[in-house]
């Protein structure tokens, strides 16, 4: 096993939940060759050309990665790492938290990735607009493929839920120039971890911890018709048109600042993810295949967290 490369003990916990051979197109390459090319790249940055001769030709590995970030089964095998470790690892269960088994609690934030050159070029498609579930406002893709200017130049946002661990629930993405609150709603709609036993996949968190982007009043009130805590710091100028409306401006919004400190988690999680650059610095075209590798960098950080490596014999 090589630097970036798979564990004897990753790969057998991911090997059963891969696609198996025998389907339309002949028989696959070797699986765990092709997604430990995708894995360097990932972790490396280099350009596909640029792998290494060990992993084969370059064009299987970056096709493998693009169809599967087209079909989903990065999204579905990461899924099953969700589901797996909330099923038969208690302690790493994702609805228990340090010290409240019976609270489930996530953390949103957002990070930024520098677009560098090689991810201009792609047709654009036309825009759109999706109404944001449960109320709220709508959610407009320009159709440039999640790319936008902002003060870093042309940036790719990613707003992201993670748990009490430091590992990536779900995620969108958007250009850099969105703000985040307004995808506060849009990101928590896609929340949906399967349980281990019968019954509906889990979408409501008990507590929902962010900064102070996410402070708005529309937002806390979506928080509370859904039954979920909000633990959102206020800015100083909301707080400050509040006390001077006097007894009209109402009560301060509920604030805990043990809760707050665990929001650190979310800013950990960024910190792991973009550990891999072609995360760091995205070079995909297509919002699609950078989903894909955001789908691939998750996976290996929820290995990392939940097998466990045998320890070495002397």
């Amino acid at each position: 096993m090589r630097r970036h490369e798979l564990t004897d003990a990753q790969w057998r916990k991911i090997e059963p939940l891969l696609p198996v051979n025998g389907g339309p197109g002949g028989q696959w390459a070797d699986h765990r060759k092709v997604i430990n090319a995708v894995l360097y790249r990932a972790r490396t940055g280099v350009p596909w050309p640029d792998l290494p001769e060990r992993y084969g030709p370059w064009q299987t590995a970056y096709e493998r990665h693009r169809r599967w970030s087209a079909d989903g089964t990065w999204q579905r095998l990461l899924a099953e790492l969700q589901l797996e470790a909330d099923a038969t690892n208690p302690d790493q269960a994702l609805a228990r938290s340090a010290d409240q088994e019976a609270e489930w609690a996530v953390n949103i934030d957002s990070t930024s990735c520098r677009a560098h050159q090689h991810a201009a070029g792609a047709r654009h498609q036309p825009a759109t607009r999706l109404p944001a579930k449960g109320g709220g406002a709508r959610v407009e893709t320009d159709g440039r493929e999640a790319l936008g200017r902002s003060r870093g130049g042309v940036t790719c946002k990613i707003h992201l839920l993670a748990d009490d661990r430091a590992r990536p629930l779900v995620w969108l993405t958007s250009p850099g120039q969105r703000g985040d609150n307004p995808m506060l709603i849009p990101v928590l709609e896609e929340l949906r971890i399967q349980r281990g036993g019968p019954g509906r996949p889990r979408t409501r968190p008990d507590r929902l911890r962010g900064d102070k982007a996410y402070s708005s009043r529309d937002t806390r009130a979506y928080l509370r018709r859904r039954h979920i805590k909000a633990t959102i710091a206020q800015p100083d100028d909301q707080r400050e048109h509040r006390c001077g409306k006097g007894r009209l401006g109402g009560r301060p919004p509920a604030f805990d600042r043990t809760q707050y400190r665990r929001r650190s988690a979310a800013e950990r999680c960024v910190s792991k993810w973009k550990q891999f650059r072609a995360v760091a610095s995205r070079y995909d075209k297509r919002d699609y295949v950078f989903n894909g590798t955001l789908a691939v960098a998750a996976i290996v950080i929820w290995l990392r967290d939940t097998v466990q490596e045998p320890s070495e014999t002397t």
